[in-house]
């Protein structure tokens, strides 16, 4: 690997550089050099509006929690996760600490898009739930019957050997997948759980060597970093940690980027100046880290280092309310994949936007980034108004506007 090469990919790490190349593109945007979108600034006001009036419907004191998959245990109202962490009051600080990271990064890993018949069934609150809170009761649940764990007297863990041992039945149970119950992406989650298990075997120093689990990260942060993490150093960690469980996409030097796609607008005058990274997975995994590791006294700082995540809801929001504005009727009538040109520039636009609607709100509000930062602007939020809009629009599937075709391992 050249010296470029190796520049190139740290930098690919960095949400800076994320939030670079994306504002990359908004310039081309507004100077109407994109095929795909346009984008009326003018709507921004309107977007935060009704961003504010939804935060004010979840959270009518504007006390709002992290963005993170915590949030989606408790769906329904129902005290999953109070149950869980009474389970874990046996255990010290540090194993409980580790437990709760094994828990997020399993689950955050499965929570790509579910697509909209999917549902599960909670039986013992006799609920059924689809989407983020459909997959993230699942993987509770699984994680809980010691489904990704090799041993039966430790089911609060995930390890190795647990991951690899695990079969598509097996994770076809977890989701309840049936022929009238499909789930989009079950055979790309499962390849994903298998390579996370060979990247724990394959990482000693990070994940252990008698039975490597992604939660002995905390134990590995804290003797490199002390008590307090930047947050924009943690993804760039998390991002180092899981490189190799992605699916082999774009690559410089035989190193997957995972979440990091070319546009042909940008030039390519460096190995990396043509991609633009999103890691939308890791960054929602990163988010979901914080409150674990301040269990174990472990202080993420830093927070409005990392970017909005590039994923449909928030996209959505953006289309829906005219933000994004789609500039031929293939964007919202066709299926695309990730690698498209196309949605390449409905995420890089909507992390853009993401900071623009996060400023609003604040002013709406008369909040300073450290009082409401984008980690709650998003939970309050964007995400949640995504969903909204899209019920609103489309009552019968609450669908984005944008259709794509998922492998389960991006969105």
């Amino acid at each position: 690997m050249t010296p470029e090469e190796t520049a190139a990919i740290a930098d690919l790490r960095q949400p800076q550089t994320i939030r670079d190349r994306c504002q990359q593109l908004f310039e081309l945007c507004q100077a109407g050099k994109l095929k795909h979108f346009t984008c009326d600034l003018s709507q921004l006001d309107a977007v935060a509006t009704y961003v504010v009036e939804t935060t004010q419907q979840l959270y009518p004191d504007f006390d709002v929690p992290f963005h993170s998959r915590w949030r989606h245990f408790d769906a329904g109202g129902v005290p999953r996760l109070a149950r869980f962490n009474e389970a874990l009051t046996g255990l010290s600080v540090q194993e409980a600490a580790r437990s709760r990271l094994d828990l997020a990064i399993v689950s955050v890993l499965l929570d790509a898009g579910a697509g909209a018949p999917w549902r599960y069934h909670d039986r013992e609150a006799d609920q059924v739930l689809g989407r983020s809170e459909g997959l993230a009761i699942a993987s509770l649940h699984a994680f809980q019957r010691g489904v990704f764990s090799s041993q039966p007297n430790q089911p609060y863990q995930v390890d190795a050997a647990g991951l690899q041992a695990l079969t598509a039945q097996d994770l076809a149970d977890v989701f309840q997948v049936r022929a009238d119950n499909p789930l989009v992406g079950l055979s790309g989650r499962l390849t994903l759980l298998h390579q996370l298990g060979a990247t724990l075997a394959s990482q000693p120093q990070r994940f252990g060597t008698d039975c490597p689990r992604p939660g002995h990260l905390v134990d590995y942060w804290q003797s490199v970093y002390g008590t307090k993490l930047d947050a924009g150093k943690l993804l760039t960690e998390v991002l180092e940690s899981f490189s190799d469980i992605w699916p082999g996409r774009v690559a410089i030097s035989d190193t997957n980027l995972g979440d990091v796609w070319a546009h042909p607008a940008l030039p390519t005058t460096s190995p990396d100046s043509h991609l633009v990274p999103f890691h939308k997975l890791s960054q929602w995994l990163t988010y979901s880290l914080v409150e674990p590791l301040q269990s174990a006294g472990l202080t993420v700082t830093n927070l409005n280092a990392l970017t909005g995540l590039a994923e449909y809801r928030n996209g959505g929001l953006c289309v829906d309310l005219g933000l994004l504005v789609p500039k031929h009727d293939a964007v919202t009538r066709d299926a695309h994949l990730p690698s498209s040109p196309l949605v390449v520039e409905w995420r890089a636009l909507t992390v853009v936007m993401l900071d623009q609607i996060s400023d609003r709100v604040r002013q709406q509000l008369g909040k300073t980034p450290e009082e409401l930062p984008l980690i709650k602007v998003l939970e309050g939020g964007t995400w949640a108004a995504g969903r909204r809009i899209a019920k609103h629009l489309r009552p019968d599937s609450g669908a984005p506007p944008i259709t794509i075709q998922s492998d389960g391992t991006v969105f």
